[in-house]
């Protein structure tokens, strides 16, 4: 039976000065710092490269509903557990009722447009960044265009680092878990 090396959540005295820097910031700004954070924080140089990034991809045309809706699409798509229940979370907070958070994470919501951003982003997590003509084109008749499109694509990537994070560590969801 292969013994797999457990990923813990360390605490704030456990990181080096930069991470624990990151987390009284993230504290400040959230109140806490969610495991995952924590987790990534055994490298400074990780969770600093993330949460710029985060940020940066949260700046462009994208409202805080579509992109929760794109997170939770590319979460769904790539099973995470932990980022299903953060981004369902924030996604209330932004608005959305506990059965548009599903609708959302399987794209069948209703709304047009937030049902091409969930699509898109179900299928270019699924396929290594290839989406079908139909959807890239329906995407772009709805009224996106190419710096949306790259937008979109930035928010992909910063949910699937999260994704992979959590995938590879496995450490507990401190928020109320989604199935």
């Amino acid at each position: 039976m292969e013994t797999l090396t457990q990923i813990s959540v360390p605490t704030r005295e456990e990181v080096n000065t930069d991470s624990q820097q990151i987390f009284d910031q993230l504290k400040n700004q959230m109140g806490m710092v969610p495991n995952l954070y924590a987790t990534i924080g055994h490298s400074s140089n990780a969770l600093s490269g993330f949460l710029a990034f985060s940020a940066n991809a949260s700046n462009g045309v994208f409202s805080n509903k579509e992109i929760e809706a794109i997170k939770l699409a590319v979460s769904e798509a790539n099973g995470c557990r932990y980022c299903k229940s953060a981004h369902t979370a924030i996604a209330k907070m932004n608005g959305f009722s506990q059965e548009e958070t599903y609708k959302l994470r399987t794209a069948t919501i209703e709304d047009e447009k937030l049902n091409v951003l969930t699509s898109l982003a179900k299928e270019v997590a699924e396929n290594a960044g290839n989406a079908t003509a139909a959807t890239r084109e329906r995407f772009f008749a709805l009224g996106y265009n190419e710096e949306a499109l790259f937008d979109f694509v930035s928010v992909v990537i910063a949910v699937t680092f999260t994704n992979y994070a959590y995938a590879l560590s496995q450490i507990e969801v401190d928020f109320p878990v989604v199935d």
